[in-house]
């Protein structure tokens, strides 16, 4: 077994704001490129599983088999006991893991998922190696990452232009790759995985209620959040830029014609048999 690698800072942390997103996360809207290939009988490792909300669906989805879910924040996984004990969920067990050093034997699992964590750690090549590693013969390996520089929205605010370069500065300083879901492929390609579908999905801002909702959450977490301490404190940001930040997402908020989109890069990769 490999030994852990240094991984980056995970640049946003576990504030409320950024709990507020990924509790909102779920099979269907995060995980779709993945579901037709689950049978009921599948053992899962769910990698960056955080609150647990995907974990729990993709249990419901395997009534016969069993989800593991891992996350590095011990204090996270707090949350996800809870959503799992809250649906009556008896095949998931939880666990501290490093992506890049994981403590499972060879060709254990049936499928290895992670959504949004390639972005986030020093090495995405030596991580998806791992998956592929404790992934069965036949198996898949599904990852989905945002991509930040393929954000758009309307309608123009030069406030979140200059939101999105601080964002992308901050999180490659801490180690990441913010523009992960466009070089998904070429990652699993260098990681040994022959058998590679890559596919995209978008999220989509667009009513008055998800608007708000986004805007919110994204406001909050650029002056409260681990993201906005790690700014200010690599001289990439002031307290005063921040909140400018802050409020221009609040404007793009209160438009009526407000718009915003996520592009994601998705790839699912079968180990050889």
């Amino acid at each position: 077994m490999s030994k852990p690698q240094e991984t980056a800072v995970y640049t946003h942390g576990h504030h409320a704001s950024v709990l507020r997103s990924h509790t909102w996360r779920t099979a269907a809207n995060s995980a779709a490129y993945l579901l037709d290939v689950l049978k009921p009988h599948m053992r899962i490792l769910d990698i960056g599983c955080g609150p647990g909300t995907i974990t729990a669906d993709l249990a419901e989805r395997v009534p016969d088999g069993h989800v593991t879910g891992v996350d590095r924040a011990p204090g996270v996984l707090e949350r996800a006991r809870e959503e799992i004990a809250g649906r009556g969920l008896r095949n998931v067990d939880l666990a501290v893991a490093d992506v890049h050093a994981l403590d499972f034997p060879d060709d254990t699992f049936c499928v290895v998922h992670a959504h949004q964590v390639l972005q986030h750690v020093g090495d995405p090549v030596q991580a998806l190696r791992e998956m592929l590693r404790v992934t069965r013969p036949g198996g898949f390996v599904a990852v989905r990452d945002a991509d930040y520089a393929a954000m758009t929205w309307y309608p123009a605010e030069p406030g979140l232009d200059e939101w999105l370069e601080l964002y992308r500065r901050v999180a490659r300083a801490n180690g990441g790759e913010p523009d992960a879901g466009r070089r998904l492929k070429a990652w699993a390609l260098a990681a040994g995985i022959r058998e590679v579908t890559a596919t995209s999905s978008t999220w989509t801002y667009a009513t008055e209620e998800e608007r708000a909702w986004w805007s919110g959450l994204w406001a909050d977490r650029t002056v409260a959040s681990s993201y906005a301490g790690l700014a200010v404190e690599g001289g990439h940001a002031t307290a005063d830029g921040l909140r400018a930040a802050a409020d221009a997402w609040q404007r793009w908020g209160r438009a009526e014609d407000g718009w915003f989109a996520v592009l994601h890069g998705e790839v699912l990769g079968r180990k050889a048999r």
